[in-house]
C-alpha cells in the first residue's frame, strides 16, 4: 500500500493516493530520461544473418528434398513450435494448465529443438513483457518500430529496465520446475542436440538423404521459419489488426499471425485474458497449440485448463472493445 501511517481516516486515503500519484510520475519521469546507449551484440547480428542466408538457400534445395524429408521437415517445424506455444508460453510462462512429468519432458525437448532461450529465461522476459508492455521494460517494446520487436532486440543488449524488472518477478514455480531447471542446466547441449543434430541426422540415416539437404531443409530453413513465425507475435501481432477486446493495449487479432504461429495470432484477446489456456475466445478454431492442448488432457496428461466465461468475455467487448467483435 501507499500511504503515510501518520494520517488517518480520509486523510490517510487522500495522501495515500497523492504519494501513489507522486511515485507514478517519478517511475515515469526516470523512464522518460536520458536513453542508454545501444550496444549493438555483433556476435548476434553474424549468427542471425548467416542463418537466414542459410535458410535462402534452403528454399533453394527444397526440390532436391525427398517428400519424406518434406514431412520431417513439417513434424520438425510443429514439435519445435509447440515448444514455444504450448510450453514456455502457455504452460510455464502463464501457468494456464497442468502437465503431468511425460507431458512437461516433452515440452522441454520441444522447447530445445525451437532454440529460442531456455525456458526459464523465456518465461521470465514473457511475463515481464505482460507486466510492462510496450516500455523500456518490455524486451521487444513494439514502440520502438517492427524491426525492433521483430528481431532487432536480440541484435543489442538488453534495456536496464528489463533486467531491472526482470529481477524483482516473483519466479518460485518455474526454480521448483525440475524439467525447466535440468533444461536450463543443459541448454546448450540439448539445443546442439535437437535443434541441430537429430533434424539432420534422422532423414540421413533412416531413409538415404544427403546430409546436405538434411542440414539445410529440415534444419536451417525450418528453425528460421520457426524464429520468424514467433517474431511476429511480438512485431505483426502488436502492430496490425482490430481490437475487440481492449483499445487501450497495442496487441491485435492478426489472422496471418494466427495461421504462422500455430494459434498465438489472437493477440488482443491473450492480453486481456493472458491466463486463458486457449489464448482465443473461440478455443480450437485455427488454433493448432489450443487442439494440442486439448488432446493432451483427453490422453490424461494435462488438467485444469484455465478458461474466461463467455460473460465476462462480452463485458469487456463491450466496456473496452473497438466495435470490430464478431461471435466465431
Amino acid at each position: 500500500m501507499c500511504f503515510n501511517p501518520r494520517v488517518s481516516g480520509k486523510g490517510k486515503r487522500l495522501y495515500g493516493s497523492i504519494l501513489c500519484v507522486s511515485r507514478q510520475k517519478q517511475e515515469l519521469l526516470v523512464s522518460r530520461g536520458p536513453k542508454p546507449p545501444r550496444i549493438i551484440v555483433w556476435r548476434n547480428v553474424i549468427s542471425m544473418s548467416l542463418l537466414h542466408a542459410g535458410a535462402v538457400y534452403g528454399l533453394f534445395v527444397i526440390p532436391s528434398a525427398s517428400r519424406l524429408t518434406l514431412l520431417w521437415t513439417a513434424l520438425c517445424f510443429f514439435i519445435s513450435a509447440l515448444g514455444v506455444t504450448a510450453g514456455a508460453h502457455r504452460l510455464w510462462s502463464h501457468r494456464s494448465y497442468k502437465a503431468t512429468l511425460p507431458l512437461r519432458i516433452f515440452l522441454g525437448v520441444a522447447n530445445s529443438m525451437a532454440f529460442q532461450n531456455d525456458i526459464f529465461e523465456w518465461a521470465r522476459d514473457h511475463r515481464v513483457h505482460h507486466k510492462y508492455s510496450e516500455t523500456d521494460a518490455d524486451p521487444h517494446n513494439a514502440v520502438r518500430g517492427f524491426f525492433f520487436a521483430h528481431i532487432g532486440w536480440l541484435l543489442v543488449r538488453k534495456h536496464p529496465d528489463v533486467i531491472e524488472k526482470g529481477r524483482k518477478l516473483e519466479l518460485t514455480d518455474l526454480l521448483a520446475d525440475k524439467v525447466v531447471m535440468f533444461q536450463r542446466k543443459y541448454y546448450k547441449l540439448s539445443v546442439l542436440l535437437m535443434c541441430f543434430f537429430v533434424p539432420s541426422f534422422v532423414p540421413w540415416y533412416l531413409w538415404g538423404e544427403s546430409l546436405w539437404v538434411a542440414y539445410f531443409v529440415p534444419t536451417l530453413l525450418r528453425y528460421t521459419l520457426v524464429l520468424n513465425a514467433a517474431w511476429l507475435v511480438n512485431s505483426a501481432a502488436h502492430m496490425w489488426g482490430n481490437r475487440p477486446y481492449d483499445t487501450n493495449i497495442n496487441p491485435r487479432e492478426n489472422k496471418f499471425v494466427t495461421f504462422s504461429a500455430i494459434g498465438e495470432g489472437f493477440h488482443n484477446y491473450h492480453h486481456t485474458f493472458p491466463y486463458d489456456y486457449a489464448a482465443s475466445e473461440f478455443g480450437s478454431k485455427l488454433n493448432f497449440t489450443t487442439c494440442f492442448i486439448d488432446f493432451m488432457c483427453f490422453l490424461g496428461l494435462a488438467k485444469d485448463r484455465k478458461r474466461v466465461s463467455h460473460e465476462m468475455v462480452q463485458a469487456r467487448v463491450q466496456r473496452t472493445g473497438d466495435g470490430s467483435h464478431r461471435s466465431g
